[in-house]
């Protein structure tokens, strides 16, 4: 039996001919990474091992992104730390608030994962870089420690689903749309510890937005990873970002597989997750009434530059509903400034957003966007989890940014069919 996408890879970095599911193997890293939620941890254990450098300078990453801009003494503290370690261990890409942003939205813009990396992360949405044709999965603090000292890391080989995608989207339906449609599909756990394999003549409709968010969101599904198959789109994007070399890696034809599904993108409609978790989805034609607060376009799931420019397509020339509140984050620097550039950020302002820097704040309640009691939200985040964006009775809806900048003019749930 032959060896899935993500077996290839692991195989190649443990120095092996053949992995199989289940299989526990010990793989070289090509990058580590941390934030300033999980770095301080990882940085006390590293201390523990007692080694005095990093087993490789370029191949740490450290972006403090959750809580900074520092919103108080105690993130202002964790930012030091970090920022004190990282200049200690010479590591070359520590990025501070000026040209930090949200870390799976700057880490591919910045080249520093390529096709067939192996990375681990101290957050859970690494799994992101699968886009690119990499093998990438969040781990805890104590592995990402491990992980900098030695520039290994112990993995149980992952069996895998493929999903064949077919046909192309209707306008107004995104990636976002395709992964909530899956994840409602399957549940949250219809992919636990397992490989999410993105196949078919459809992935070349996806642009590497779209399937940055779809890989972004494989751990909602329970998956270790989610992966793409490297084809000409994939492969300009490296090029334009990165000088690494990179290796492709195909599955076998005969790869074992837990299941396959046929997902035909003419048929998906947009589509928004309900309270309190990404499986609880509808379609944009079952919503409903439902009346929001507040508007947040951004995090590392849409704020790329096309989720920007759908929003603003939306925004231009209208006005946000009196009493709703929507704030935009922009993935990185480089997309801010190519917003400003091309005039989203005017269109936005005007419209009656706010711009925020880059951060993750208002995705897991931490600042810049926290939710009263009572009080509902309509996000382009990944997680709807109890009290995810603040009071424990606040919810939190997950949509693409087209649904999210519609909902803005109307003060609901609203299909952009109906607005653009």
């Amino acid at each position: 039996m032959g060896m899935t996408m993500t077996q290839k890879i692991l195989a190649a970095h443990a120095g092996l001919e053949k992995v199989v599911a289940g299989q526990l193997i010990e793989a070289n890293l090509d990058l580590v990474l941390g934030n300033d939620v999980t770095t301080p941890v990882a940085v006390k254990e590293f201390k523990k091992i007692g080694v005095d450098k990093v087993f490789d300078k370029k191949k740490v990453a450290i972006v403090p992104d959750h809580f900074t801009p520092n919103k108080d003494i105690k993130a202002a503290e964790q930012c030091k730390y970090i920022r004190e370690f990282a200049r200690d261990k010479e590591i070359e890409n520590y990025f501070e608030v000026g040209e930090m942003g949200i870390e799976h939205a700057l880490i591919p813009e910045k080249g520093l994962v390529v096709p067939g990396d192996v990375v681990i992360g101290a957050d859970s949405h690494t799994c992101t870089y699968g886009a690119l044709g990499a093998f990438s999965t969040g781990i805890g603090s104590t592995d990402m420690a491990a992980g900098m000292a030695t520039g290994k890391a112990w993995f149980k080989v992952p069996s895998a689903i493929k999903f064949v995608l077919k046909g192309k989207m209707n306008k107004w339906v995104s990636g976002k749309d395709v992964i909530l449609h899956i994840i409602g599909m399957i549940g949250v756990d219809g992919a636990l510890y397992k490989s999410m394999e993105f196949v078919g003549e459809g992935i070349s409709n996806l642009s590497m937005d779209d399937r940055f968010t779809i890989a972004n969101m494989a751990i909602e599904a329970g998956a270790k990873n989610g992966i793409f198959p490297v084809d000409e789109k994939t492969i300009a994007y490296v090029k334009e970002h990165s000088t690494k070399e990179y290796k492709v890696y195909e599955a076998d034809e005969d790869a074992e597989y837990d299941a396959v599904y046929e997902i035909d993108l003419s048929k998906i409609r947009p589509t928004v997750a309900f309270p309190h978790l990404p499986e609880n989805t509808r379609t944009i034609d079952e919503v409903g009434d439902i009346k929001i607060d507040q508007v947040v376009i951004g995090s590392c799931t849409n704020g790329r530059m096309e989720d920007l420019r759908v929003a603003a397509s939306i925004l231009r020339g209208k006005k946000v509903a009196k009493g709703v509140r929507v704030i935009v984050f922009p993935g990185t620097q480089n997309i801010y400034l190519q917003a400003l550039k091309e005039g989203l950020v005017a269109d936005m302002v005007e419209a009656g957003a706010v711009f925020s820097t880059p951060t993750c704040g208002p995705c897991l309640g931490g600042h810049m966007g926290i939710l009263a009691k009572g009080e509902r939200a309509i996000a382009t985040t990944n997680r709807n989890f109890v009290g995810r964006m603040g009071h424990p009775e606040s919810e939190v809806y997950l949509a693409s940014p087209a649904v999210a900048a519609a909902s803005a003019l109307t003060g609901k749930i609203t299909n952009p069919e109906n607005i653009a």
